[in-house]
Formats: C-alpha cells, structure tokens, sequence
C-alpha cells in the first residue's frame, strides 16, 4: 500500500512503447485536502506527445491483427491486476483526488467491470450479411480505425479514463493517453503501471502527463495529429467544444462527454425515504463533482414540505474535512479554481434572493453541504453547472411543469424520477431532454455495457459495450461476387 505522498522517484515517467521515460521537467500533484505536494510527475511536452502517438502507431498493425479471444484475455488480465492493486488507487483517490474513502472504493470495483465488459465485446458480433441485388455476399464490418486519443478527466479519473480506452483497446485499437493534471497517478500513470504488469505489447498503450501550462499544446497535438484517427474526451463543455469543432475540421472521429445540470424528479407518490437518500447521494457524492450530480431537485407541491424535511436531515449529517479521516465524506473541492466558482455561483444566487436551508459556508477549499430554495432562472446557479455539493431544490405544480423546468438549461445528460408509478415515469421520460433518464434511482447511474452520453451541451457519441464499437471502430462494406454482376456489352 502506498504512503499518502509520492516522490519524482515513486512516479516512474510516462509511458511510451512500454517503457518508462522520464522529461527535463517536473510539476507539483498537490493534495486538494491539504495543498501539500503529493507527487512529482513528469512534464510532458509536443515531442513527448509524438513520440507516443508514433508509438501507437507502430504497435497498431500487429494488435489490431491478434486474435479476438488474445485481446480478450488481456483485457481480462487487467481487471485481475487492477483488483490487485486496488489499495494503491484508493490511497491516490484520497490523497491525489480528495475523495472520500468510500468512492475509492467504488472506482476500483468498478473498473474491473469495465474490462471485463470490453472482453466481452470481443466476442460480439462485428458486422452483418446484407442482401444483394446481384447474388453477392454483402458484408457491413466494423474495424479498428488506428491510434485513439484519450484525454480524461480529474474527479472520477479511473473510470472516466478506462471507459473510453478499454473498448477502443480491445477491438485493437491502440491508445495515447492524457489524464488530467489535477490527477496524472489515477488517471494515466496507475493505469501504465497495470499494462506493465500484465505485459501488454510495447506501444498498444501509452500515457502522457503534463502540466497546466502544456495542455493546450499536449492536448492540440493529440487531436491535430493526422496519425491519431479519433479522440475521446471527457471534461469542460468549453474544452469540449474545441475538441469537437476541431476534430470535425479534421474529419476525425470524436466521442466527446461533456457537462451537466442533471434533475432529480420527485412525483407526488414518491417513496419519501427513497427520494431523500437518492438525492442526498446524488448531490454529494464526491462533493458534486460528478458530471451526473444532482443539481436542480424538482418536488412537486404536495410532498414539497415532508421532502425538505426528510432532505435537510440527511444531509446534516454529512461531516466535511480532510478525506485522511474516514469518516469524512465531503472532502475538498479539487482545487481554488473550482471552489471561487462554486462561491460564486451562491453569493450571485443570495444576492437575487435564494435562502439557504442548510450549509453555504466556503472554507478555503471545502465547502458544506449546501441547499438552496428560492431559486429562479435569473441566477446563474439555475442553469449553469456548478460541480459542488450544492442542490437547488424547486416547487412544481404539474408534471408538464416539471419536465419544462428540468429541460431549462443547455446540458442535456442524465436526471432520475422518483415515483411510485411506473408508467408515469416512463412517459415522462420520453419528453425530458437528457442521455439517460433513471427512474427511481439518481441519476449517478453507470453501467460499462451500457451506453452512456448526454444530448445537447452535455456531449457528442456514446461510451459503453457495442456503443463504443461505434463510436471508435470503422464501417466498411466487403463483397464477394460470384459472376452474377453483369456489365454493360460495350465494355
């Protein structure tokens, strides 16, 4: 198990064509809870950044042409070495990313899973027989396209970087990795650790890791590099916005999973003990910086006060501090960055005459469990994502009502409904303008078969299982004619 710091010397360097190299220059990791250093991890620059694209590339003819059942049991391979090194990842989790314990702990059962969903994606169908005019065998296939790039993000770094490469790698892709700065270990480098462990072909696989001050020329050169043949992306809406207009100049692939404003609907009928307990956990889990974090909680008139009630307990009981302590559960914002923002968007909301029913204090980084009422869609913090522990909790009189209000903002990525009525659920769902629509659960919702993705502002394409086929594999129509296709007589 791992000490709460790392040295330069514990960081092995980036990873390219399965080996470790180290750079001229380092940065600081630092733990959110804490400010202190916790690693230092290689800066990588745009020669770094080819040198593992070319490696990619390199490696690609002979992956791609391995047999289906050989990359599977890699992928196989790695969910066992990941479980394997499960504490080394929670530590990271705590004292990197500033997560409670708990959501470690969930990171590292689920990532497993999701290696073993892409081995099973090995075995699935890769294309069709289609009809023929003329007699031929028609075929439609799906193949690997080439070098993907990977750029993943901070708070939920272990999933958010296996989703998308673990598909991709394993109908023989080959794969560039950036994991953000905020956690280089947890996102990259924990990961090339594995690869290595497990002797994966020098090349498939690669992490680079760079500083604030190199991501915009590391982060152009993966997706402007003609020799990479599609990106995936997890973050900003701005960023992603770039990414995609970017790749769409390029003619290049992209799958691009963004931000949102994510509701959680509670009906009339509601379970009271089900609604307060899915939206205590889905606005503060992780301090709300989860993409899918409950933001806006929409309770209709009638259960509105015993909701409240119920909501305000729950959530009181949530002790803040440092993530070293257990017991802890909300830990700090990831960084000074994100807890202005956060502080911001409160003092905009008051100032326009939000009240607070519980929490508002910001403290340095770490800021209370805070829930507003009162809010109207003249505050910024109504439709723009706050990524904190922060819920706004809004009457509604209709459930017509209800889906306008949720649809009111540009994201579009998950929401969950509370109801006792199924069939009220599913015809609400049809109309609100998300990716995902759970009903009687958060919308923190996550499976690896599943297709995952957001609509509007909130992404572009899809992750999970046979969607990710789609979304990083290439159509090719192959046929076979037998002498049945005639041409014309002056030919």
């Amino acid at each position: 198990m791992l000490d709460s710091t790392h040295t330069a010397e514990n960081i092995k360097g980036l990873f390219i064509n399965g080996q470790w190299q180290q750079t001229s220059g380092h940065f600081d990791d630092l733990n959110p809870s804490d400010g202190q250093v916790w690693a230092r991890v290689p800066n990588a620059s745009v020669t770094e950044t080819k040198q593992a694209i070319d490696a990619a590339q390199q490696a690609f003819p002979a992956w791609s042409a391995l047999k289906f059942q050989e990359r599977a049991e890699y992928m196989l391979k790695i969910a066992a070495a990941i479980e394997r090194k499960a504490d080394q990842f929670v530590n990271a989790a705590q004292f990197e990313g500033g997560g409670w314990y708990g959501k470690g702990i969930y990171e590292t059962k689920a990532m497993p899973e999701i290696f073993k969903a892409a081995a099973a994606l090995c075995y699935a169908p890769i294309g069709e027989i289609l009809p023929s005019l003329n007699g031929k065998v028609s075929q439609a296939i799906r193949t690997p396209m080439g070098v993907i790039g990977v750029i993943s993000p901070w708070n939920v770094p272990g999933i958010l970087a296996a989703r998308p490469f673990s598909f991709a790698m394993a109908m023989g892709n080959t794969i560039v990795l950036k994991p953000s700065e905020e956690t280089p270990y947890m996102g990259g480098i924990f990961f090339a650790e594995v690869m290595e462990e497990v002797g994966l072909p020098p090349g498939v696989f690669n992490v680079i890791t760079c500083s604030r001050d190199n991501v915009a020329s590391v982060g152009d050169e993966m997706v402007d590099n003609p020799t990479v043949k599609g990106v995936a992306f997890t973050g900003s809406t701005a960023v992603g916005r770039r990414i995609a207009a970017k790749c769409g100049a390029h003619l290049k692939k992209a799958c691009i999973e963004l931000g949102g404003k994510d509701s959680l609907i509670v009906l009339d009928d509601a379970d009271m003990d089900r609604a307060t307990s899915a939206a205590s956990f889905g606005a503060f889990m992780h301090q709300g910086q989860v993409c899918m974090s409950v933001e806006k909680i929409l309770v209709q008139d009638s259960v509105y006060d015993s909701f409240m009630q119920g909501f305000v307990a729950r959530a009181a009981k949530l002790k803040t501090g440092n993530v070293a302590d257990k017991s802890n559960v909300i830990g700090p914002l990831i960084n000074d960055r994100q807890a202005e923002h956060v502080k911001s968007q409160l003092q905009d909301a008051l100032a326009k005459g939000a009240k607070l029913a519980l929490g508002g204090t910001v403290n340095g980084r770490f800021v209370e469990p805070t829930i507003l009422t009162h809010v109207n869609p003249s505050m910024d913090i109504w439709r723009d994502e706050t990524f904190g522990p922060v819920a706004i909790v809004s009457r509604f009189h209709t459930d017509a009502e209800a889906i306008a209000m949720n649809n009111d903002t540009e994201y579009g990525l998950s929401c969950g409904i509370i109801t006792r009525n199924e069939h009220r659920a599913i015809d609400m769902a049809q109309s609100l303008e998300t990716g995902m629509c759970h009903v009687n659960c958060a919308p923190i919702n996550d499976e690896a078969h599943a297709p995952f993705g957001g609509t509007k502002a909130s992404g572009l394409g899809r992750y999970g299982g046979r969607w990710s086929l789609e979304s990083f594999s290439e159509t090719r129509w192959i046929t076979l004619d037998r002498g049945q296709k005639p041409f014309p007589p002056v030919f």
